[in-house]
């Protein structure tokens, strides 16, 4: 069932009012005081990763392309607020733009769920496909500009997520019985967790380590990027390759924002946004290969799993969690893409 939820944020605003007041403040773009739009861009992550790079190349040459009249500055390490009080922002046009996960979309539309679910996409490449195909996603994207003022522009991977452990690697969903496993806070993953044959544990993402440490949890899931940056190879050094779920994170504008723009600057955001999901893609792999190697130094050891035995475990978990004919479209046709 379909559900749509106003976005509330005058009190943040009042707040992001203030930072942006200290970062510069809102206008023109360039450094001789010229007519352009200078666009704010809400990030969660440092100038080390990935989305970072790409999107400060993408500000640039969308700055380029246009001629000086539009640019994008990057507020990396959370400066805006994290991703659930930067979405809100967005809405109310106190910030322009921001990425934002897939959870957080789902919060305000439950069709986003469908690209949450667990095996939805087969790898990266197949993920990347379906989430820029405008026969696919077209409407989804247009749903929360009308209640939100908000329009998705579209995704960057968050990578192939699998398990690791503190004990020893897993073949079959099987060897997690007994062993508690940290999830995000959603029903979904919880789901997942269970399904997996683990026993769910919903944990903050910033205890994890100190969780598995101390044995408050006995393992996790993740991509390999976030398992080598926060350490936690260290504590849980058995990496299995279940590939269960791949992330993905969305890149939302003010929809206002957005009806500022000529046809020509509009396709040119849109040209060039379309440049940088592809670099960040080329840049995750890169990441997740060096993650892999650097991880191996220090100890971790990555096994491979009974990708079957994990597949008939997770299958039934659509069937549970699609719920309207148009989140079984939008399964239908992410799952027909892989073919």
């Amino acid at each position: 069932m379909k559900r749509t939820t106003r976005l509330a944020a005058t009190a943040l605003a009042g707040a992001a009012a203030l930072t942006l007041t200290a970062c510069g403040g809102a206008g023109t773009a360039g450094g001789d005081g010229g007519s352009g739009t200078t666009m704010r861009l809400a990030l969660n992550q440092t100038e080390e990763h990935p989305s970072y790079t790409a999107l400060e190349n993408f500000g640039e040459r969308f700055s380029e392309t246009t001629g000086g009249r539009w640019a994008i500055d990057v507020f990396p390490n959370e400066t805006l607020g994290a991703q659930q009080e930067a979405l809100q922002l967005v809405g109310d046009g106190t910030v322009d733009m921001a990425i934002v996960s897939g959870t957080q979309l789902e919060n305000l539309n439950e069709d986003f769920l469908v690209f949450n679910l667990p095996e939805v996409f087969d790898s990266v490449e197949h993920q990347m496909s379906v989430v820029h195909d405008e026969k696919i996603v077209g409407d989804l994207y247009a749903s929360l500009e009308e209640s939100n003022g908000v329009t998705v522009l579209g995704g960057l991977t968050q990578g192939s997520r699998s398990i690791y452990t503190t004990s020893g690697p897993v073949e079959t969903p099987a060897d997690l019985a007994g062993q508690k496993l940290r999830v995000q806070e959603s029903d979904l993953h919880v789901a997942m967790a269970e399904a997996m044959g683990a026993s769910a544990t919903p944990m903050a993402f910033g205890e994890l380590y100190t969780g598995l440490q101390s044995g408050v949890v006995d393992a996790a899931e993740n991509n390999e990027v976030s398992y080598f940056t926060q350490k936690h190879f260290e504590v849980a050094p058995y990496w299995s390759s279940t590939n269960h779920l791949v992330g993905l994170d969305y890149l939302v504008v003010n929809t206002d924002r957005l009806a500022e723009m000529s046809q020509e600057d509009r396709a040119a955001l849109d040209a060039e946004w379309t440049a940088a999901h592809e670099e960040h893609t080329e840049l995750w792999a890169s990441a997740t290969e060096d993650a892999i190697a650097e991880a191996e130094a220090g100890g971790a050891t990555f096994s491979e799993v009974d990708e079957e035995a994990f597949s008939a475990a997770l299958e039934p978990l659509a069937d549970q969690f699609i719920e309207s004919d148009t989140q079984q479209t939008l399964f239908d046709a992410a799952r027909a893409a892989a073919e």
